[in-house]
C-alpha cells in the first residue's frame, strides 16, 4: 500500500517538470503505476485510449466521467507517483467540465487535459476530427479552473487543431488557452521536429507536452531532443499497453498451438517478485501484528 505524501499531487507535478523534462508513461492498471514508480519515474499517466481498450471499447467518447474517476483512483492507491489523466472534452460543455474536475481531484489525479475536439472525440491521431470553437474551449477551461479546490491541481489544455486547421491555427488556440487559465498545453499531432520547435517557440514559459504515442502522426523523438526544443513533458500513453498485449498474444499462441508455455517463463515475473512487487510479505506481517 503506497503512503501518500503530504504536498498535493499537482505541485508534485509542476515542481517534477520544473526540475526535468518528464518521462510520463501511460499505465493501465494500478500494478504498472507501481512498476513505474520503482523504475524511478516522477509522473504516470491515465489515456482514454487506454482505459477504453482495456474495456474492450474504442477511443471515441464512450467511457463516462465516473469510470475515469474509478480507474485514477485505484492507480493513485497503489503509488504515490502523481497522476495525469485524460478527460477527453470534459465529458460535456463548461457545467460538466465542473463536476468532472471535481471527481478527479477527489480521486487523487494530480491534474486532466481537456481537448478541443466537439463530441464524439476521436483518437488525436486519426482523421474526420471536428473542433469546437475557441470560445467553447475556453469556457471549459474557465469552468475547470474555478472548479478546482486545489490550486495546484493541473489544467492542461490540449488543441487538436493541427490535423483539421494546421499548425499557425494550432498555436493561436493555445495561446488563447494559456490566457484563458490553462497551466500546461498539449498540441496533439504534430507531424515534424521542425513543429515541435515552432510550437515551443511560440510559447515561451509554458510548460508544454509532447504525446510520443507510436504509429501516430508525429515522429519518435527522444526525451533530450523535446527538453532542447522547450517541452516539459514527454508522453507515452499506450505503449505499455500495446507491450503488454503484444507478450500475451505470444504466449496465447504458444499454450493454443504448443500446448504448454515453458518456453515462455523466462519473459515472466516469477512467483516472488510479482509477491514482492503486490508486498505480499508486508500484508501478511501486518495481518499477524493485529493478532499480537
Amino acid at each position: 500500500m503506497s503512503e501518500q505524501p503530504a504536498v498535493s499531487a499537482g505541485r508534485r507535478l509542476r515542481q517534477a517538470w520544473l526540475e526535468q523534462t518528464l518521462a510520463i508513461p501511460g499505465v493501465f492498471c494500478p500494478l504498472v503505476a507501481r512498476l513505474a514508480e520503482r523504475m524511478g519515474f516522477r509522473a504516470v499517466y491515465l489515456s482514454g485510449a487506454t482505459l477504453s481498450a482495456t474495456l474492450g471499447l474504442p477511443d471515441i467518447g464512450l467511457v463516462t466521467a465516473s469510470e475515469f474517476a474509478e480507474a485514477a483512483r485505484s492507480i493513485c492507491a497503489a503509488t504515490s507517483l502523481p497522476l495525469l489523466c485524460d478527460a477527453d472534452t470534459g465529458f460535456g460543455e463548461a457545467l460538466n467540465v465542473e463536476r468532472t474536475v471535481r471527481l478527479y481531484e477527489a480521486a487523487g489525479a494530480a491534474g486532466l487535459h481537456l481537448e478541443d475536439q466537439l463530441m464524439p472525440k476521436r483518437c488525436g491521431h486519426l482523421s474526420g476530427k471536428q473542433l469546437v470553437s475557441p470560445e467553447q474551449m475556453i469556457s471549459r477551461i474557465r469552468a475547470a479552473c474555478a472548479a478546482r479546490r486545489d490550486p495546484d491541481f493541473v489544467i492542461m489544455a490540449r488543441t487538436d487543431a493541427r490535423g483539421v486547421e494546421g499548425l499557425p491555427q494550432a498555436i493561436d488556440r493555445a495561446q488563447l488557452y494559456v490566457a484563458a487559465g490553462a497551466d500546461a498545453v498539449f498540441p496533439e499531432a504534430l507531424e515534424s521536429e521542425q513543429e515541435f520547435a515552432a510550437f515551443a517557440q511560440a510559447l515561451p514559459g509554458i510548460p508544454l507536452l509532447a504525446n510520443m504515442t507510436e504509429f501516430g502522426r508525429s515522429p519518435l523523438l527522444d526525451r533530450d531532443t523535446l527538453a532542447r526544443l522547450g517541452f516539459r513533458m514527454v508522453l507515452y500513453p499506450v505503449t505499455t499497453l500495446r507491450a503488454a498485449l503484444k507478450a500475451t498474444i505470444a504466449v496465447l499462441h504458444d499454450i493454443h498451438h504448443k500446448g504448454h508455455q515453458r518456453e515462455r517463463q523466462n519473459e515472466m515475473l516469477t512467483r516472488r517478485e510479482l509477491y514482492e512487487l503486490l508486498d505480499y510479505d508486508g500484508y501478511e506481517a501486518r495481518d499477524r501484528s493485529y493478532f499480537g
